[in-house]
């Protein structure tokens, strides 16, 4: 059987052979054969010189998601060597945890581990498995058995394709068992020396933001080193399930206020709390959970002239295309402005932006406009983004979707 073929229009070839992994359809001279959606198929110059192999998605503006810049078969070998590839590169980081049955770690990255559209999350025992993209959701049954049979201590592999991005690729949003035993209702990973419960079953994303776990532990750092007898206030804003605060109570000594406009988060947030009660330290934490629109939250508390040591400001995706960047950018300034307004002078402020759309630079300028209102100084003291288990490909900037910044606040 032939081979179908992706013909690249003249001079639109660049960034294929600069490693770039989609091909869009403006730059498509022709195709030659009959792919059906999901089929690989062969990229080609318009001379003829091969380019790479991908799969190919005609209901999608993203023609085609490189797997190959070689001349190599793609078949079930090449899967189960990439897929090998990626979860040895997590080997003896942070989130691998010598413990696997306490572990949570990224083990696939998508784009940035050379495989588009594919992310594998492992809580303990279980992996969890997004296929967002055609070409994978076709690959996802042989993919769960070849990750089942490399990493054999998995009981099961749920899927968590319910994600607004497949509808781009004419996919309906699916979860469900994909290999083995159904994952318990919450399942306990290890963090730092703490420990939190995920529910991979209607959590964000796969369950929980494995990508910021360097940056709580980091407020645990600020926490441990704060040396100051009254108590340290936290403030965790979009808290989600109260992980920057678990960490910054190990140290005793610490009043954690968490709110999100979940209610079910919070009380997961209360779970991860009292579950990390040390008893040596217990009577010197308190922590309390506020439901509420963190807009209207942070005008009351500025109204309120309430101040905080730590405020971490981890805001879900505000713009989801370069459409929304401009109220996107309104949003993030109004919460920075209030938030800077909330820190104690000499105290810290973590700001987060997770969408892929505002890049690091106009991140950075937003958060300028925002101090500026807030009447308020600060200090850059470190840029912050996810850990090591979320590599970016350097040929893919597109995979920098989170970014952030520790300011002291003077």
């Amino acid at each position: 059987m032939l081979e179908a073929t992706i013909i690249i229009k003249p001079r639109r070839e660049k960034p294929i052979e600069n490693r770039h992994p989609w091909v869009f359809s403006g730059a498509i001279r022709e195709v030659d054969g009959y792919p059906q959606p999901g089929d690989i198929v062969a990229v080609r110059r318009h001379d003829g010189l091969l380019l790479g192999r991908g799969y190919y998605n005609p209901h999608s503006q993203i023609r085609v998601r490189m797997l190959t810049w070689e001349d190599e078969v793609i078949d079930e070998a090449w899967w189960r060597d990439m897929l090998a590839q990626a979860i040895s590169r997590r080997e003896g980081l942070p989130g691998w945890n010598d413990d696997s049955e306490q572990m949570g770690c990224r083990l696939v990255n998508a784009e940035n581990d050379y495989l588009p559209g594919l992310v594998v999350d492992r809580y303990g025992h279980w992996l969890v498995l997004q296929a967002l993209t055609l070409g994978i959701d076709k690959q996802k049954a042989l993919l769960a058995d070849l990750l089942a049979d490399l990493l054999p201590d998995t009981k099961g592999i749920y899927e968590r394709s319910d994600v607004d991005v497949r509808r781009k690729e004419g996919l309906e949003e699916v979860t469900g068992v994909l290999w083995g035993e159904p994952p318990p209702e919450t399942i306990t990973i290890k963090e730092g020396f703490q420990v939190i419960e995920v529910d991979v079953y209607t959590g964000h994303k796969t369950g929980y933001y494995l990508d910021q776990a360097v940056n709580r532990a980091l407020v645990g750092y600020l926490a441990m080193m704060r040396d100051q007898p009254n108590a340290l206030r936290l403030l965790n804003l979009f808290s989600y399930t109260g992980g920057f605060g678990v960490q910054a109570m190990e140290v005793g000594n610490v009043q954690v206020v968490n709110v999100d406009a979940s209610m079910d988060a919070l009380q997961l947030a209360e779970q991860n709390m009292l579950t990390n009660m040390n008893h040596a330290v217990q009577s010197s934490v308190t922590h309390e959970h506020i439901q509420a629109d963190v807009f209207e939250f942070l005008r009351d508390q500025v109204e309120a002239g309430e101040l905080y040591d730590i405020v971490v400001l981890d805001p879900p995706k505000f713009a989801h295309n370069k459409h929304q960047i401009d109220s996107a950018s309104r949003g993030y300034k109004d919460i920075n402005m209030n938030a800077l307004k909330l820190v104690e002078p000499g105290g810290h402020l973590l700001t987060f932006s997770c969408s892929g759309a505002i890049s690091a630079d106009l991140f950075q300028k937003i958060v300028f406009g925002a101090l500026v209102d807030s009447g308020r100084q600060a200090q850059i003291l470190q840029h912050l983004g996810p850990g090591n288990d979320h590599p970016v490909a350097l040929t893919f900037p597109e995979g920098a979707y989170l970014k952030g910044l520790l300011l002291r606040v003077l």
